[in-house]
């Protein structure tokens, strides 16, 4: 991971999260999905409260995060909300946070497929992690995206050199 800054990642279950790290997750992700992006939607979508999810802290300071939505029924987990502070973006934070979500994915949803819903620009970056566009663009709220798959047992091999060599 390249950056000045001293980072750190933790992982939490919802009710691990305390009132105060809550506000502050959400409050960031706010100002880049609705603020920066300019796109009223509903980020609280009922979904937090059965995800995984993980902070990226750079210098104590919230500088990212993702959740992981298990969906064990479908034998399928959902990587969303990945979000990077905007003065730090560029700096591979964002693949650090895919890459620990994949580890996460390998080890304790080995048998599922991750799935994610990207915005469009983002599907280079995505596919180097070796998922692959499942559906034609679309409109979601106003941004273009993409559904992406990573196929179950794909993820052991996700952001390595022999990941990238052998795409879906």
């Amino acid at each position: 991971m390249r950056g000045g800054g001293r980072a750190s990642l933790t992982w939490c279950r919802f009710d691990e999260l305390s009132p105060a790290l809550l506000y502050e997750l959400l409050r960031f992700r706010q100002a880049i999905f609705v603020v920066e992006q300019n796109c009223a939607y509903p980020d609280l979508d009922g979904l937090d409260q059965g995800a995984q999810h993980l902070v990226l802290r750079v210098d104590d300071a919230l500088a990212g995060c993702l959740r992981l939505i298990p969906f064990s029924d479908e034998r399928r987990i959902k990587i969303g909300r990945v979000a990077v502070a905007e003065a730090i973006r560029g700096q591979g934070f964002a693949r650090t946070l895919m890459q620990e979500a994949l580890a996460r994915c390998r080890h304790d949803y080995a048998d599922h497929a991750v799935m994610l819903t990207g915005q469009t620009y983002l599907t280079p970056f995505y596919e180097s992690l070796g998922f692959a566009v499942t559906s034609a663009p679309y409109d979601d709220y106003g941004l273009r995206h993409v559904d992406m798959i990573l196929p179950a047992g794909a993820a052991r091999h996700s952001g390595t050199a022999e990941g990238r060599a052998r795409k879906p």
